[in-house]
């Protein structure tokens, strides 16, 4: 027979459950304990209720890391490492990815050839329905705060082809639509979830090329940035001038297209994120060898979503109100709604003046792709340039040489408006708007990469927030520029409409050129209070059979542009301080790499 003390310990450990409570046998022990006066169970019971609920917690949370237990890429050679793909892997991941995108970017104006229709089934005016446009390029602003950070979180692959899902399904929603209310919202939630590959294609970039090369592969992304607006408002004119089609295909066929290039998307592209792949690498080598102290840097990261609105909403803003990052992103977002304003200005010139049908009226957007190619051709080539500066500096950015394709962009820019607008008569031969729409398209091409380039060059460990920043003032030019063409045009004339967007163009001509000689001064100024916010690092305890002292931080230095513990153990474009309040400039995982691709996400 147990005594009382012995009874309260052996009932101390144990929580009664419903079942035993409720179980006449047990009632009746109770009861007997209770009469012979001990109160035992009554007291326990009040005493393990009284208890602290224990807190969960990481397991690793208390256990000292070392450098043995830290899974890491084998050297800068290590083939698992994205730097060091096949190039033939690489060249079919970053045309997979740009092929995504161009089917996002493809709906963004394919819209635009059925607003007649559209205005017609709903009974409304034109300027309502250039609101579908609009809310869609609003969606593109709005949707990077979200998916940017996500691919940080669960990699590239995810944060892109989960959204491009759903997109899809918005899209055919659109082609479904059986009022304009419905309309309008599919329209704004498609492109929020389209932008998903638009804002991180430039991230997998980083991923993929060192920075000697990453200018060429921007070069060709950023063509399929510029090819769907482009090609979108051609196949869609033919599709709405079908007698059994109609503006509704515009939406199926989109719908469709993504659809299709998705599917193989998923099917062949892998994950490029690195500290992603550390991670899968960590979970292979436990299951391997039975040591489940192994894991990946990514493993021990705990974010929290102050740090995540920090970067995506805060920093971005900050940013805006530095001189460089506000003049280069106005710039770029001013000539990126001028591109989208020619979904109705080329209509107006070609099809109202020169009286051209109006499958015809829009193959001058074709004009605008060839200048692009042109400006992509003299990015290229201004790559092989900076690639010299880059190593003559130690393999440091050198941002300013990022500019002179900007320079000359910015005359070509201006000019191809001023040109486009005074030809744009039936008295003048059509080649002279058509030349005037060429330079457009290479001075917006060079502006625009260029300008992405030297954002990422210049605030390097914040380049994503920078991109951001410019990725959001850019989808608000774009989304209000299409709804001001047409009240232009018809109450000043082609003409004198042209010469106030060309004449705005000419006023930032200075930028580039101002930033080029004085560019470096002004980085100096006003780089220091955003790093008074930078938080600190957070050491991690080395290896103790490491002859020195070598600490590995959780949160990458800004010195090595988010490297992480080692220079490779950072990995990525993002990692290190990626999430805890630092950009992680470097993609390529090499300390010292710098702003690379990982800021052009926003891309």
């Amino acid at each position: 027979m147990l005594g009382p003390a012995e009874k309260e310990v052996a009932h101390d450990g144990h929580r009664p459950t419903l079942r035993e409570m409720t179980s006449p046998s047990l009632a009746r022990g109770n009861s007997a304990v209770s009469a012979s006066g001990s109160g035992g169970v009554a007291r326990s019971v009040s005493r393990i209720r009284s208890r602290p609920v224990p807190r969960f917690t990481h397991p690793l949370a208390h256990v000292p890391t070392t450098a043995g237990e830290l899974v890491d890429f084998d050297g800068r050679d290590d083939p698992y490492h994205p730097l060091n793909w096949a190039r033939r892997k690489k060249v079919a991941t970053t045309l997979l990815y740009g092929l995504v995108t161009m089917t996002a970017t493809w709906a963004s104006s394919a819209y635009s050839a059925g607003t007649a229709q559209i205005a017609r089934e709903f009974d409304v005016g034109p300027q309502v329905v250039t609101l579908g446009t609009t809310l869609f390029l609003l969606g593109f602003g709005l949707g990077p705060l979200l998916w940017a950070p996500l691919s940080e979180v669960y990699g590239r692959r995810l944060a892109v082809m989960l959204p491009m899902a759903v997109a899809v399904c918005f899209s055919f929603g659109s082609a479904a639509a059986k009022d304009l209310q419905t309309l309008m919202v599919t329209r704004f939630f498609g492109a929020f979830f389209a932008s998903a590959p638009v804002t991180n294609t430039g991230g997998v970039l980083g991923d993929l090329f060192s920075p000697a090369w990453r200018g060429v592969a921007m070069a060709g992304y950023a063509m399929a940035v510029v090819g769907g607006p482009v090609l979108g408002p051609i196949v869609s004119a033919a599709l709405v001038q079908a007698p059994s089609l109609g503006w509704r295909w515009t939406e199926y066929v989109t719908g469709m297209l993504q659809a299709a290039v998705l599917v193989v998307a998923v099917v062949f592209i892998d994950e490029s994120y690195p500290p992603k792949l550390l991670v899968y690498k960590a979970r292979r080598l436990r299951h391997e060898s039975g040591n489940w102290a192994l894991h990946a840097k990514f493993e021990e990261w705990d974010v929290s979503v102050a740090q995540l609105a920090r970067k995506f909403l805060l920093r971005p803003v900050e940013l805006l109100c530095t001189p460089i990052c506000f003049l280069v992103a106005l710039y770029a977002s001013f000539c990126y709604g001028i591109l989208y304003m020619q979904l109705g200005a080329i209509p107006i010139v070609f099809g109202e003046l020169r009286g051209w049908a109006p499958l015809v009226a829009v193959l001058p957007f074709l004009c605008i792709l060839v200048g692009a190619v042109l400006g992509c051709a003299l990015n290229v080539y201004n790559q092989l340039l900076y690639n010299k500066a880059y190593h003559a500096a130690g393999d440091r950015a050198v941002p300013e040489k990022r500019l002179p394709p900007m320079m000359l962009g910015s005359v070509l820019f201006s000019a191809g408006q001023f040109l486009t607008g005074w030809t744009a008569g039936p008295g003048v031969h059509w080649m002279a708007p058509c030349i005037g729409l060429v330079m457009l398209g290479t001075g917006f091409f060079t502006i625009f990469q260029a300008a992405l380039n030297y954002l990422v060059d210049t605030f390097q460990t914040y380049a994503a927030s920078a991109v951001a920043a410019n990725t959001f003032l850019r989808s608000c030019f774009a989304g209000a520029f299409p709804l001001v063409v047409g009240p232009l045009y018809h109450n000043v004339g082609v003409g004198h409409g042209s010469s106030i967007t060309g004449g705005l163009a000419a006023l930032l001509i200075p930028v580039p050129f101002v930033f080029y000689v004085f560019g470096r001064r002004i980085r100096m100024r006003h780089h220091a209070p955003l790093d008074s916010h930078e938080p600190k690092a957070r050491p991690v305890t080395s290896s103790p059979h490491k002859g020195h002292k070598n600490k590995a931080y959780r949160y990458g230095s800004r010195r090595h542009g988010g490297g992480g513990a080692s220079s490779w153990i950072g990995g990525g474009a993002m990692f290190g301080g990626g999430m805890a309040g630092t950009d992680g400039g470097g993609a390529s995982g090499c300390a010292g790499d710098g702003g690379g691709g990982g800021g052009c996400g926003g891309g």
